[in-house]
């Protein structure tokens, strides 16, 4: 996608959002896309791709783009929303309090970073003040994530978080209507059983959404189980 694409993008998103909430549209903001790399289904080059990012605000207060990590022919691919301060400060996917819970979370159904996931986020620079990252901000980022599925091809995705499933699920609703059953995700051909389920760090916070979050993993355990032998 050429930066005036997402320059188009972005304006009609702010648009819109001014619409929903009653307000009045001020005008177009300043934006500051960039193209995006060819997709060549390497993603190790995407990833080296966003180390000199500046297509949006976010490049500007960052120490360290996160791309994401894990195993390169991963069977799940978790995608959360934005990088925090452990992360941004060295680099890594969900190196926090949060992270050691979804370490947890996925050895429960026999799924490790090490060996057959490969994690990232919507976006890949931390938003000041660990913010939600902003429409333009996820926009600026969602052809790298579109490429990184497509480079590896994982048998399913999990997304962690509101932001993560409405962005990828192109949909308003709160993650409590999003979780608890799969969709089909498509891309370039692809169709990929997708399933949503809380943040980890939504957990730390609530333990009240430990039950729902575990009856979603043992959902992607059992479809995990189907696919490897064969079932549909």
């Amino acid at each position: 996608m050429t930066a005036e694409e997402k320059k188009s993008i972005a304006f009609f998103i702010d648009l819109a959002s001014v619409w929903a909430g009653g307000g009045y549209f001020r005008g177009e903001r300043e934006y500051s896309f960039s193209d995006d790399p060819d997709a060549d289904g390497n993603s190790e080059k995407i990833a080296a791709s966003l180390q000199n990012c500046k297509a949006c605000r976010l490049c500007e207060t960052r120490k360290n783009v996160v791309p994401g990590e894990g195993a390169p022919a991963p069977l799940v691919m978790v995608i959360g929303e934005a990088p925090g301060a452990d992360e941004d400060a060295c680099g890594n996917s969900f190196a926090g309090k949060a992270g050691q819970l979804l370490d947890k979370m996925l050895a429960a159904i026999n799924l490790s970073r090490e060996s057959n996931c490969f994690i990232t986020n919507i976006v890949k620079c931390r938003p000041p003040e660990n913010r939600d990252p902003q429409p333009d901000e996820i926009a600026a980022c969602a052809n790298f994530l579109e490429y990184q599925i497509q480079s590896l091809k994982p048998r399913f995705i999990l997304c962690v978080g509101t932001l993560s499933a409405q962005a990828l699920l192109r949909s308003a609703e709160p993650i409590g209507k999003l979780r608890g059953r799969f969709m089909d995700f498509e891309t370039a051909g692809m169709k990929i059983p997708l399933i949503a389920t809380y943040h980890p760090s939504a957990l730390l916070r609530n333990e009240e959404y430990k039950r729902p979050c575990w009856d979603d993993l043992k959902l992607l355990r059992a479809a995990l189980g189907s696919a490897e032998s064969g079932g549909k």
